[in-house]
């Protein structure tokens, strides 16, 4: 509990300085240096959070593959824009092991699928859009109607959209100068069709996969008691 309290008052302190140093050096960039220290400081905690569990090597070593497979899966699909098994990946991971695997999983594969298709200052906004939808996934996985393969395809769905809306904001804050309703209107509309085929990609993998990669998923957790 010391060590948390610690933590959070050293996240603040760095956040005040941060904070200053951008209103007074970079003018109207600070949007975008401060969305970057917002999100920087929403994904810390899961990091330090699972750094500070008793994790065994093997679920550590299962975690790191599933985001392997999940930043691979990106690679083949590069050029149909929106459509790869990516979300997919991450969805299974964050049902079965739970909101805070869910959100490693997400986060490590958008910053290594982007060793392949290019870093840029929209990784940390990937990592942390990915992140978030492997811990929702986690976080409702006991509720009712994710229990039902339709129910897992509403919520790959719904999530290609808001994946797609978070990720319409590093372009609105890295151009804030320019912003207005016109701008900030075209924007969304520009993403509909990439946002459609993301939610549509996940319902396809989904319904396909999603429960004979829940079975083998639950089957190497039960046997040898992975992450519970």
């Amino acid at each position: 509990m010391e060590r948390s309290r610690n933590y959070l008052v050293l996240v603040s302190i760095v956040l005040v300085i941060l904070l200053v140093v951008s209103i007074v050096f970079f003018h109207y960039k600070s949007y975008l240096l401060l969305s970057f220290i917002v999100i920087a400081c929403s994904m810390i905690p899961f990091f330090v959070r699972f750094e500070w569990r008793d994790v065994a090597g093997r679920e550590i070593v299962l975690l790191a593959m599933l985001a392997a497979i999940a930043a691979v899966g990106r690679v083949p699909f590069a050029g149909l824009p929106s459509v790869q098994p990516t979300s997919f990946i991450i969805i299974m991971a964050g049902l079965v092991f739970g909101a805070e695997s869910g959100f490693i999983v997400g986060a490590v594969a958008a910053i290594v699928s982007n060793f392949f298709l290019g870093q840029g200052p929209w990784t940390p906004w990937q990592m942390y859009a990915w992140g978030m939808m492997g811990m929702t996934a986690g976080l409702l996985r006991n509720a009712w109607w994710m229990k039902s393969i339709w129910g897992k395809c509403i919520f790959g769905f719904v999530w290609g959209y808001l994946f797609g809306w978070f990720m319409n904001m590093w372009i609105i804050v890295s151009n804030v100068e320019a912003l207005s309703w016109d701008f900030f209107i075209g924007i969304y509309v520009s993403s509909i069709y990439f946002d459609l085929a993301h939610g549509l990609s996940n319902v396809f993998f989904l319904c396909i996969f999603g429960t004979s990669w829940m079975k083998i998923l639950q089957r190497v957790q039960r046997k040898y008691g992975l992450l519970e």
